[in-house]
């Protein structure tokens, strides 16, 4: 098992993440804009973070969680965002030894077991999950996590712009009568789009993956599993 043997090491969940055909932006520059805005909003809400979403290259990031839960509830966040802007991210979220001090200004310059087994599970390019998880010491946990991921994917790509919108505004807790009041729409309005976007299987789905990586943060000790293990995917 991986675990923090080392004097000092610690175990971390490592998040790391891309645009998806970046290379293929119409406006580079404002892709560029974009990205650096949303991770920049993801850092504002530091809850989870242990080192900072940090932007390697102009479409890549990577950061260190406190939490497996955590990693995740970024992951989907930062996800849900750009898919709201028609920007498609994929994501890898591994169990990471970091053996060198922790980098609570940027999220460079550290080493340890797990940090390559992530980026190399991220740079999968050919995978059609959008997300990846790393769990050398229970591979088939791994596998049913990533087949929840596979189908949260195949979900997310045939939503509607209204339905991207709906969706990730029930995920973030605003309730139907709210969205149907904000769109001036009528509540059963709502309830049709929820239902179309196969909703009630996706918020099943983020609760499996929850309820799974609650189990990796008590086994790992994470500093961040008490808190996080409060925490709700399906707030709606």
């Amino acid at each position: 098992m991986l675990n923090a043997t080392m004097t000092n090491s610690v175990i971390r969940a490592a998040l790391m993440g891309d645009i998806v055909h970046s290379e293929r932006a119409a406006d580079p520059a404002w892709l560029h804009k974009t990205f650096n805005a949303v991770v920049d909003r993801g850092n504002g809400r530091r809850d989870g973070l242990d080192s900072p979403l940090t932007i390697t290259l102009g479409d890549e990031f990577q950061a260190l969680a406190t939490s497996f839960v955590a990693a995740a509830s970024i992951a989907r966040d930062i996800r849900l965002e750009l898919l709201e802007l028609d920007v498609e991210c994929r994501f890898a979220i591994g169990v990471a030894r970091i053996d060198t001090p922790v980098n609570r200004d940027r999220a460079w310059n550290m080493m340890g077991p797990g940090l390559a087994a992530t980026r190399e599970r991220l740079n999968e390019k050919s995978a059609t999950n959008l997300y990846r998880f790393v769990l050398p010491d229970d591979p088939l946990l791994e596998t049913m996590i990533e087949a929840s991921g596979a189908t949260l994917t195949a979900i997310e790509r045939g939503w509607s712009a209204t339905q991207r919108r709906d969706i990730a505004a029930l995920l973030r807790g605003e309730d139907v009568a709210g969205i149907a009041r904000r769109r001036n729409v009528t509540v059963h309005n709502i309830y049709k789009v929820r239902a179309s976007g196969d909703y009630d299987l996706y918020r099943l789905q983020w609760q499996a993956v929850g309820e799974a990586l609650s189990v990796l943060d008590r086994r790992y000790h994470m500093p961040g599993a008490e808190q996080w293990s409060t925490r709700s995917f399906t707030l709606a």
